[in-house]
């Protein structure tokens, strides 16, 4: 799996999730446990992960929506 995505901000989890699964792409998200564990202080960024296979369309997806992403 690859990192797809890194950021603090639940709501841009929760439109790249719902972006993925409309292009039949599957992701995983990481650090929700220890992001809740700090409470609602929004310090710990959570990680949005897809298949390598699927990293490159992915990457177009959610380009073309509008997100910046980290140069891998």
């Amino acid at each position: 799996m690859k990192q797809l995505l890194r950021t603090n901000d639940p709501t841009q989890i929760v439109f790249a999730k719902a972006l993925l699964s409309g292009e039949d792409i599957d992701c995983f998200e990481m650090d929700v446990h220890t992001s809740i564990l700090e409470g609602s202080i929004g310090i710990l960024p959570r990680r949005l992960m897809v298949a390598d296979r699927d990293l490159f369309i992915a990457r177009a997806v959610l380009k073309d929506n509008g997100f910046e992403l980290e140069d891998v």
